[in-house]
């Protein structure tokens, strides 16, 4: 098993429970116009230090744009050791609609 792919909904279920890592993998200065609450933004010149800190037993949300780099970036992830890695379909353009 890798990531999953799930919906805007169904990430938002996981955000409101809470104990969740959400990574987003747009870049810097989109992430900076806005971003889904408690986001990390994180860059390839970040991407170190965010492997160093992060709890890999924690679920793991990743988001982009449209929901096609995060696919990628997810499975990067599961293969660093993070066991529940999501990537959100629709990305943060479907969910700054709905949210």
């Amino acid at each position: 098993m890798t990531f999953k792919c799930i919906s805007i909904d169904e990430a938002k279920a996981l955000i409101d429970k809470g104990g969740i890592t959400i990574a987003d993998v747009r870049d810097a200065d989109t992430y900076l116009a806005s971003n889904i609450e408690n986001a990390i933004n994180i860059q390839q010149e970040s991407m170190d230090t965010f492997l160093a800190a992060a709890d890999r037993d924690q679920p793991l949300l990743v988001y982009c744009y449209h929901g096609n780099s995060s696919q990628g970036a997810a499975d990067y992830f599961f293969n660093q050791g993070f066991e529940d890695v999501y990537s959100m379909d629709g990305g943060y353009e479907a969910w700054r609609l709905k949210y």
